[in-house]
């Protein structure tokens, strides 16, 4: 299969995915990433708000701030295809922007550079147990990742994964997938 006909079966999994599976599930995958290594020793998270059945990541965005770590949110370009992270402290700082997702109010927040972010949580479609990832095609998070020289993992469902994911010279694998049930990490 191709990239965008993985995308359609994960997408379509996801959808028939029950409302207690998905909250159950993200909650198992909370946990984990709460307790790991890297969201504890990171004070500075670049992070996507969720939406549709991706791992709920409003309550991670709760947690950062209760935990006093400074939360950054992607503003995309779609004319470059590149992306800025600006710091968010409320919801209310968030607008509906590109494809719909929610993105910071540029006037209402500061831009960091991918040197000041600690810990980036990738967004991602599938999976493979290399940790390659499939996205939502517009390649943001490649490019971002290029030039990215700190830690960064992905957080997704077990049903997210595939034997393979056909991927390019210019794929960027993730070192870190948290799911319900494990975390696998790779070099």
């Amino acid at each position: 299969m191709n990239k965008q006909e993985i995308r359609k079966k994960i997408k379509n999994k996801l959808d028939k995915m029950s409302l207690e599976d998905y909250w159950s599930n993200s909650f198992e995958i909370h946990k984990k990433l709460f307790n790991h290594a890297v969201w504890k020793n990171s004070s500075i998270v670049a992070i996507t708000v969720s939406r549709g059945k991706e791992v709920d990541t409003a309550f991670i965005i709760k947690q950062a701030w209760k935990e006093n770590k400074t939360v950054a949110v992607p503003k995309c370009d779609p004319a470059t295809k590149t992306m800025v992270f600006r710091v968010i402290s409320t919801f209310e700082q968030l607008e509906e922007g590109y494809f719909g997702i929610l993105e910071p109010i540029v006037t209402d927040t500061k831009g960091l550079t991918s040197k000041e972010i600690e810990l980036m949580i990738v967004p991602g479609v599938a999976y493979d147990f290399n940790g390659y990832r499939i996205g939502y095609g517009g390649g943001y998070f490649d490019r971002y990742l290029s030039d990215f020289h700190n830690k960064y993992l992905s957080l997704a469902f077990t049903q997210q994964f595939v034997d393979h994911i056909p991927a390019k010279s210019f794929d960027i694998a993730i070192p870190i997938i948290i799911t319900e049930k494990s975390v696998f990490t790779w070099n």
